[in-house]
């Protein structure tokens, strides 16, 4: 398994690792615990995403898409 990405949490990990699945390419949510440690003092990017060797170009295809929809969200207001 390989990180394709480093979420800003939990629930952030969860949306990119649902949208890897519905594009096909299995992918697993780490840090759960980690997270729930430092409660809300801060997460230090804990939250991973992890998908397969075999996936992980595919996957940083997908999540490139992702961060790239996501800044521009930002910039927008949106």
């Amino acid at each position: 398994m390989l990180i394709v990405y480093h979420a800003q949490d939990i629930a952030e990990a969860h949306i990119v690792a649902g949208m890897l699945r519905a594009n096909g390419i299995d992918a697993h949510v780490a840090g759960h615990y980690l997270q729930g440690a430092f409660g809300e003092v801060g997460t230090f990017n804990l939250a991973q995403v992890q998908v397969s060797n075999e996936d992980f170009l595919d996957a940083r295809i997908l999540v490139e898409e992702y961060e790239r929809n996501s800044h521009n969200e930002e910039q927008h207001g949106s």
